[in-house]
């Protein structure tokens, strides 16, 4: 899914402008060029697409060029803040199925980095996978979001859950200390990946404001929420009709562009501007589709072969990049 694809809250732009405030900027300065005021980000309900937070985002890093203030943003992120997202993890009953529904509507969230977990007996590590994320705001990016992890982490046990380990793939600041007033301790700077490790006893950690009837009802609208804001309309909404046809034998580009009577240039152009791709829409239609799938109980080979996936381990693959966990642990 590309950065700019779905729509999402407006409460992070808000909150990055608010942030801006606080170090002095306009929100006209922060908004120009985005086609957003602070009106419209403050009215209830309102919607903005990533690629306009990440321009409130750029504004922002560069009218304050301060290292410390990605993590300063991230901190900000209490669960309050995602609206249902939030409420839905801090009804879970343990940390371990707060985060299996953090992951499942991640789109919910604010992060623009693709989210996986993986378990060992003794440690869960969480990875925030950057590659999606545009390179002059990667860094702030990163920053935020593993602050803002932390945030949710924090609130949700309504304690320090001490870290085993953090990675960053960020070079090492002049400056370490404001990471470590916010982790705990020093990551490890210059890594391969933005992994931050916790100790596996946590995940079994009953939260204090589970409810199991408030759980089913928000997890419910969280479903609902994601299938609306991924119900595309305009070129975007075309294509994935187009695709949705036959997921199986999913028709290129070409031919897409030519059951439109546009060219290739001109749909690649009109989808850039609807804030996706060709590819994008592929992965989306896909996603929805195996969800579907495999909640109908269908053998993960059968959704694999449904969705035109010659093999079973590349069906595989993609779900767990999607999900951060394979089709049969995400079912069950």
């Amino acid at each position: 899914m590309t950065v700019g694809s779905t729509p999402r809250s407006a409460a992070s732009a808000l909150l990055l402008t608010r942030l801006g405030e606080e170090h002095g900027l306009a929100p006209a300065e922060l908004l120009r060029g985005t086609g957003l005021s602070l009106d419209a980000l403050r009215a209830p309900g309102t919607e903005v697409t990533g690629r306009q937070e990440l321009a409130v985002l750029r504004a922002l890093q560069a009218a304050v060029p301060d290292p410390a203030l990605p993590l300063e943003a991230g901190t900000r992120y209490h669960l309050t803040t995602y609206g249902i997202w939030g409420f839905a993890l801090a009804s879970s009953p343990t940390v371990r199925t707060a985060l299996d529904v953090g992951v499942r509507f991640v789109d919910l969230s604010f992060t623009f980095c693709a989210l996986s977990m993986k378990e060992s007996t003794t440690e869960l590590s969480i990875t925030l996978d950057d590659g999606a994320v545009p390179p002059d705001v990667r860094g702030f990016v990163v920053a935020r979001d593993l602050a803002g992890l932390r945030t949710i982490v924090a609130e949700l046990t309504q304690s320090a859950v001490p870290l085993r380990a953090l990675s960053v793939a960020l070079p090492a600041p002049a400056d370490p200390r404001p990471w470590e007033r916010v982790f705990g301790r020093t990551p490890e700077f210059g890594a391969s990946t933005n992994t931050a490790t916790l100790d596996a006893a946590f995940l079994d950690l009953p939260l204090p404001q589970a409810d199991e009837l408030t759980a089913a009802a928000t997890e419910a609208q969280c479903r609902s929420l994601v299938q609306q804001r991924r119900a595309r309309t305009g070129c975007a909404g075309r294509v994935r009709d187009s695709l949705l046809h036959s997921p199986a034998t999913m028709p290129g580009l070409e031919a897409v562009a030519d059951g439109m009577h546009v060219s290739v240039r001109t749909l690649r152009r009109q989808l850039t501007a609807e804030g996706t791709s060709y590819r994008g829409l592929v992965e989306e239609v896909r996603e929805t589709l195996a969800e579907e799938l495999l909640g109908a109980r269908l053998p993960v080979e059968q959704v694999a072969r449904r969705l035109g996936y010659a093999e079973t381990a590349s069906f595989t693959h993609a779900f767990t990049r999607w999900k951060g966990t394979s089709p049969t642990t995400w079912r069950s």
